[in-house]
């Protein structure tokens, strides 16, 4: 770098500024620099994790709409130089203050692309590495209790056998499938995706493995990929006598029994989506009178008895979580009963002295 001045002094001066002045790094081949406004950062990262390749397609699509909807509409007017860390604390503080969650997803997305930038020698530092940690609300995981189970039983089991004046007679699928989530704690779009090789049921302990998961994305038509949500969610889950025998009317009802068959479909043989079996159960319990209702609520009703009955471990297990604290913090309902041996142990210790 060079400059000039009326005076050597003011000549140094001058350099000194420009130097100051000067990015820390270069722009390489990007085109980016410091200067460069946030959507051209979103457009590069968009393009850069198509080049890796590396998240499913369901995990990509997710990624950009929580970015487009969730961060740019903050960050569209200001360069990246001018997002410190002050800028993106306040951002998430004030989106937490609307959802926990939303402010969870911008977090990951804006972490991500502006780790991006220091990568490729934009940025000198992500100040996402910085900002405050997001407070989780203290919540209790909702679980169905016995009487509230026998309510969702009733009331499905009424819809189902009600008087029709026209259009089809529901098939029972609505029902076996919130037996086979409560038998085996699967996610709802685990369960719509079982099928009929996945069954393993002339054996002496009967089972189920789960292994691919129901996906609808804009534009393309409801599938089975053949993974669940992570590799640790395969599994091989025991069925309890209720689940198997809701599986087995089910079984008696399918024309075909080709192994890729889906144990629950449609009437022309195609998946069902997650959200008109969600809307559906949503329907039917307004009618019964029974309030929410979700298909992720049986997870955690399973995944409680299971901790209470056979411990945490097991219960993480059984939802296939790669860490028995995700299943403690998320899924689980802290028993707030003592074991009442205490009384007796208290009695023996201080019984003597009254």
């Amino acid at each position: 770098m060079q400059t000039t001045g009326a005076t050597r002094p003011s000549a140094e001066r001058s350099l000194k500024k420009k130097l100051a002045e000067r990015d820390l790094f270069q722009p390489g081949f990007t085109g980016m620099t410091a200067d460069s406004p946030f959507p051209a950062l979103v457009s590069y990262w968009l393009e850069d994790m198509d080049l890796e390749d590396r998240l499913s397609r369901t995990t990509r699509l997710l990624y950009e709409r929580n970015m487009r909807t969730l961060v740019l509409p903050f960050f569209k007017d200001v360069t990246l130089r001018e997002i410190g860390v002050a800028r993106c604390d306040y951002f998430l503080k004030q989106l937490a203050k609307q959802s926990y969650n939303r402010a969870r997803q911008a977090r990951v997305v804006l972490r991500l692309a502006l780790a991006l930038a220091v990568r490729h020698e934009v940025l000198p530092r992500n100040p996402m590495d910085h900002v405050s940690r997001l407070r989780r609300p203290v919540r209790t995981p909702d679980i169905f209790s016995w009487d509230e189970l026998k309510a969702i039983r009733v009331g499905i089991s009424a819809w189902e056998h009600r008087p029709i004046k026209a259009g089809p007679r529901p098939d029972g699928q609505l029902g076996q499938v919130v037996e086979v989530m409560l038998g085996t704690s699967a996610r709802i779009g685990e369960v719509l995706a079982i099928r009929l090789g996945d069954l393993d049921l002339d054996v002496p302990i009967p089972s189920v493995r789960i292994s691919g998961t129901i996906v609808s994305r804009r534009g393309e038509p409801t599938h089975r990929q053949d993974h669940p949500k992570t590799a640790r969610s395969v599994r091989r889950v025991a069925l309890p006598g209720f689940t198997l025998r809701a599986i087995r009317a089910r079984i008696e009802k399918i024309r075909f029994t080709h192994p890729d068959t889906l144990l629950f479909s449609t009437r022309v043989g195609t998946p069902h989506t997650t959200n008109n079996i969600r809307r559906q159960l949503r329907d039917v319990m307004e009618q019964a009178g029974v309030p929410d209702v979700t298909p992720h609520r049986f997870r955690r009703t399973a995944a409680t008895a299971i901790n209470e009955i056979g411990g945490l471990q097991l219960a993480s297990e059984l939802l296939g979580h790669s860490d028995p604290s995700i299943t403690r913090e998320h899924y689980i309902r802290r028993n707030e009963t003592v074991n009442p041996v205490t009384a007796e142990f208290l009695e023996q210790a201080f019984g003597r002295a009254s």
